[in-house]
């Protein structure tokens, strides 16, 4: 045999051996582990002896040893421990924080805050050794001190943004607010990088509307001292969308875009937010300003001014009785937009002003004309297709042809699966198998919507599939029901006048039936339509007084309050609806809507 093979055999065996010891080694961290979960902590503590035996071991078993030592409220053998760890790793601060931990715990306190005084003086001068204290403190919950270190290493760094992420964690752990928002701000203005993070961390924080406008008066004063302080002005910016103080956002997106040369990009966007959360007034306004700004070469020009448009549209359609003059101003708006843009970059316009032509001029020809053109401009756009098919599926059912509508809402949904416009296109099959009568159709098409990604879409599942089966699962005719999707689809169709006649038919011939209380809702939405306002208090009325403890009764009780404010015009009956909603009602969707309204028919300053 010879000396090479030998050789081999010797190396093969060394490296077996290291692995057989490695292999036992983990072994009786993890059966040590194991013990400790278990709350066996003098088990435990007999495995990690025989392992602390060997100095190659104390890095790996620190952890957890110390951990046992703690529960076992073992403060000697502890000490003991890390004095031979930081006799053999002197620079090590971690040990030395833990020494003085384990010190404190054994109500050896001046000692304690001796080394605890060292390892700080020790740090301070450090920017990394500064880091590696603060995360074993914050380990301990030690935050007074880690606040501590971390202002006098500031000083010593001479470098005001410095640590100001770790002290806003702290000053988060500590419940110190204002600190808290003062070193955001720091971090915001010295790394927008943390943007994201820094809102998410307000956002969880400042929960309480007195914590909001600490946060406000702040960014307030800030930008006031330092108009052109970055940070403080976009914090503000997204503070108000936040709190959805759309007039207030206004005036700050106004004066950040002239002050950082945005070129009207937050404007845009700021109008476009306040109309997806249904504040057309706002949008209105700053989309108009936006328009009146800037020429029609800039970027966001022709969508600024076709959502422009469409929040006018939505004032109008929201104020009953509608105006059907003011809605022909609308469709003069739109079509003197495809005029100056041209038909290919105003496809959008198009589209809506076929929905117009179809819901409140009564000319379905001229919209299914008009969304045809449309698709055949974009043809290559399939997501606006689909969208334009959703909308000609819709006027298919103004017009009683279900089997037509049900195809383009099948087809929409193909086309773009799994996304927004698909789920739209489904809940819109589901609604026309509900005004059928086919509520177990629905059904399989509301179930799988539940899930749907789209908020509103699944709430909106959500609601109709509640309502179905509440309604159905005592009639096993179903007959109510039936008759009552009907109506449903009534009005959708515009017909009000048959919708108001079948719903008191079926008053007298369903008495005192799970649904009235939605027959009382569906006239009281119809009377608000045709400006029939003391007909749609009564109706509101009858849901207060008879179904109190029922979902619909917060719904009517704010609708009541608005019939006071806005059509009404009694100011103070308004207010105390207002305010009485916010006791009676506190889980309510209409909250903070109430609060807001309250406050501004107090005369409280809001913009």
């Amino acid at each position: 045999m010879n000396k090479q093979y030998i050789g081999k055999i010797l190396y093969l065996s060394f490296v077996l051996f290291l692995w057989i010891h490695s292999f036992a080694y983990s072994q009786d961290i993890q059966l040590a582990q194991e013990y400790f979960v278990q709350g066996k902590y003098d088990k435990a503590k007999d495995i990690y002896e025989k392992l602390a035996k060997n100095s190659q071991n104390w890095r790996s078993i620190h952890e957890g040893y110390l951990l046992t030592l703690l529960n076992l409220k073992d403060f000697e053998t502890a000490e003991n421990f890390l004095k031979k760890q930081i006799k053999r790793d002197e620079e090590n601060l971690s040990y030395k924080v833990d020494y003085a931990f384990i010190l404190q715990r054994n109500n050896k306190i001046k000692e304690a805050e001796r080394e605890f005084g060292k390892v700080m003086g020790t740090a301070k001068k450090d920017k990394q050794k500064t880091l590696w204290v603060y995360e074993s403190l914050e380990k301990y919950e030690l935050y007074e001190l880690a606040e501590t270190m971390l202002l006098e290493s500031r000083k010593q760094e001479k470098n005001k943004n410095i640590y100001a992420y770790e002290l806003s964690q702290i000053y988060v752990k500590l419940g110190k607010k204002k600190q808290m928002i003062e070193e955001l701000v720091l971090l915001y203005d010295a790394d927008d990088s943390y943007a994201e993070e820094i809102m998410g961390i307000l956002q969880d924080e400042l929960r309480k509307e007195a914590e909001q406008e600490m946060l406000e008066q702040y960014l307030i004063d800030f930008v006031q001292e330092k108009p052109n302080h970055k940070a403080a002005n976009e914090l503000l910016l997204w503070l108000y969308i936040q709190t959805k103080d759309f007039n207030k956002a206004f005036l700050q997106a106004k004066a950040i875009d002239k002050r950082f040369k945005k070129e009207g990009a937050q404007l845009f966007e700021l109008g476009k937010i306040a109309f997806e959360n249904k504040d057309y007034t706002a949008s209105d306004k700053i989309l108009s300003y936006f328009v009146a700004q800037y020429s029609n070469d800039t970027f966001f020009y022709i969508p600024a001014r076709r959502y422009m448009i469409r929040a006018k549209e939505e004032i109008i359609k929201n104020d009953y009785p509608i105006d059907k003059e003011k809605v022909k101003a609308i469709i003069d708006a739109y079509q003197e937009l495809i005029n100056s843009q041209g038909e290919a970059k105003a496809v959008e316009a198009i589209k809506d002003m076929a929905s117009l032509y179809a819901f409140y001029v009564d000319d379905k020809d001229k919209a299914i004309m008009l969304l045809n053109k449309a698709m055949n401009i974009a043809m290559y756009d399939d997501k606006f297709v689909a969208s334009c098919k959703i909308a000609l599926g819709d006027i298919y059912v103004l017009k009683g042809e279900f089997g037509e509508a049900s195809l383009l809402y099948y087809q929409a949904e193909k086309s773009q699966k799994d996304s927004p416009i698909a789920y739209e296109a489904k809940l819109k099959n589901a609604k026309l198998s509900y005004y059928k009568g086919e509520f177990e159709f629905a059904q399989s098409h509301l179930d799988i919507l539940k899930n749907a990604t789209t908020r509103e879409i699944s709430n909106d599942a959500i609601n109709l599939s509640v309502f179905i089966q509440d309604n159905t699962g005592l009639d096993s005719t179903e007959a109510a029901m039936k008759d009552f999707a009907k109506i449903d689809l009534l009005i959708f169709q515009n017909k009000t006048e048959n919708a108001l006649e079948d719903l008191d038919k079926m008053l007298q011939k369903y008495p005192n039936h799970s649904l009235t209380d939605d027959i009382y809702w569906s006239k009281a939405q119809i009377f608000t339509k045709i400006g029939k306002t003391d007909k749609a208090l009564e109706m509101y009325q009858l849901i207060l007084k008879d179904y109190k403890f029922d979902m619909l009764s917060d719904d009517a009780h704010f609708e009541i309050a608005r019939l006071y404010e806005e059509k009404i015009q009694d100011k103070n009956k308004a207010m105390a609806m207002y305010q009485e909603h916010l006791t009676l009602y506190p889980g309510s969707i209409y909250v903070a809507e109430a609060r807001k309204r309250f406050r501004r028919l107090r005369g409280d300053k809001l913009n």
